[in-house]
C-alpha cells in the first residue's frame, strides 16, 4: 500500500512537473497558427488591394501624398506575386521604391522587413538590393540580421557585405536603365532631392553625338523629368533650383525640361529625342562613322520602351514607365545600324 501511495504521489510530481511546458508547447502552437492566420490574412489583402500592376504603380505614384510605409510588407508580396521582379531590369523602380521607404523610415526599418517574410528565394535578390540602396548609415548590420532567413543568397549578401556591391549613389547610370529607374523609385518615396539631381547628371549627355547609350539615358531623363514635373510642383522646385547649381551645358537642358514642363509641351521633348537617337543609330559617332564601331561599343544599347509606347499613346505597354510617364525605359536590348 505504501508502495502504491508513493507511486502516485511521483506519478502526480512528474504531472506537475510536465504540465508547464505541455501548456507552453500548446500555447507556441497557438501562437504560430495564428501567426500563420495573419500571414495569409496579409497575402490575401495585398492580393485584393493590390490585383494588377496598374495599383501597384498607382500607389508608388500616390505615395508622397500619404505615406502608408506600414503597407511596405504587402506591396512587396503583392509586386512578387505579380511578376513584377522577374526581370530585374524591368524592376528599377520598385526597387527603388522600397529603397526609398526603407530609408526615410529608419526606426522602421527591421519590422518591415521582418514581416515581408516568408519570401520566395527569387524575390530577395529584390530585398537585398533595396537594403543596400537604402541610404541608411547602419545598412550593412541590417543586412546582417537576416542572413539567416535568405540562406539561397549568401553569396549576394556577402557580395554587398564584403565585396565589390555597390550602392546606388555609386552606380554608373550610363548603360543600364535599371539604375535611372531606380531613382525614380527612390524619389517617389522619399522626396529627396538627391536622386534627382543624379538624374539632372545624365543631361550633360543631351548633346552627344559619339555614344548611343548616353544619349539615349539623357534622352529618358530628359523626357520623363518634363513629364513628371508638369503634375509634380516639388519636382518643379527642384528642377528651379538646379538651374543655379548645374553648369552651364546641364543648365541649358534643365531650362528645356522646365520650360517643357510649364507649357505641357513634353512631347516635343520627346520627338527631339528620338530624332537625335536615330540618326546616331543612322550613321554611327560622329567621330568616325563607320561599321567597325558597331562591332563594338554601339551593340548594347537601351531601347525606349516608355518613349515608343507614348509616341503611340499606350503608355501601359512596357511597365514600369506609367506612373503617369514616370519611370524611364523598358529592357535592354541590341541594336543595329539602320541601312
Amino acid at each position: 500500500m505504501r508502495l502504491i501511495a508513493t507511486s502516485l504521489i511521483c506519478a502526480a510530481a512528474i504531472l506537475a512537473c510536465q504540465w508547464p511546458g505541455a501548456a507552453q508547447a500548446a500555447e507556441l502552437r497557438d501562437k504560430g497558427r495564428a501567426a500563420n492566420l495573419i500571414h495569409k490574412q496579409k497575402r490575401a489583402g495585398a492580393e485584393q488591394e493590390f490585383a494588377k500592376p496598374e495599383d501597384v504603380l498607382k500607389f508608388i505614384n500616390d505615395y508622397r501624398s500619404n505615406p502608408q510605409p506600414e503597407k511596405l510588407p504587402q506591396i512587396v508580396r503583392a509586386m512578387g506575386n505579380l511578376g513584377l521582379f522577374r526581370d530585374l531590369d524591368m524592376a528599377g523602380v520598385h526597387v527603388g521604391f522600397i529603397a526609398g521607404v526603407l530609408g526615410s523610415n529608419p526606426d522602421k526599418t527591421e519590422r518591415l522587413i521582418t514581416e515581408m517574410f516568408p519570401m520566395p528565394p527569387e524575390d530577395q535578390v529584390v530585398l537585398i538590393k533595396a537594403i543596400a540602396f537604402s541610404g541608411l548609415a547602419n545598412w550593412k548590420s541590417v543586412m546582417e540580421r537576416f542572413i539567416e532567413r535568405m540562406p539561397a543568397r549568401n553569396g549576394l549578401i556577402r557580395k554587398y557585405l564584403y565585396g565589390d556591391g555597390k550602392v546606388l549613389a555609386d552606380l554608373p547610370l550610363e548603360g543600364s536603365s535599371f539604375v535611372l529607374d531606380a531613382h525614380w523609385g527612390y524619389y517617389f518615396a522619399s522626396g529627396s532631392p538627391e536622386p534627382v539631381r543624379r538624374i539632372v547628371s545624365t543631361l550633360a549627355w543631351a548633346k552627344n553625338k559619339n555614344d548611343l547609350e548616353k544619349l539615349t539615358i539623357a534622352s529618358m531623363a530628359k523626357w520623363t523629368l518634363a513629364t513628371n514635373a508638369s503634375r509634380d510642383k516639388d519636382l518643379m522646385d527642384i528642377l528651379k533650383a538646379e538651374v543655379n547649381r548645374q553648369p552651364k551645358e546641364i543648365r541649358v537642358e534643365v531650362s528645356e525640361v522646365i520650360d517643357a514642363a510649364e507649357t505641357f509641351e513634353t512631347q516635343r521633348l520627346r520627338k527631339n529625342a528620338l530624332a537625335s537617337i536615330e540618326e546616331l543609330k543612322a550613321k554611327g559617332p560622329q567621330s568616325g562613322r563607320d561599321m567597325a564601331w558597331w562591332g563594338t561599343a554601339g551593340q548594347t544599347a537601351l531601347a525606349l520602351g516608355c518613349i515608343a509606347a507614348g509616341a503611340t499613346g499606350h503608355v501601359e505597354v512596357g511597365l514600369p514607365c506609367v506612373l503617369g510617364g514616370a519611370a524611364s525605359t523598358a529592357a535592354l536590348k541590341y541594336l543595329t545600324p539602320t541601312p
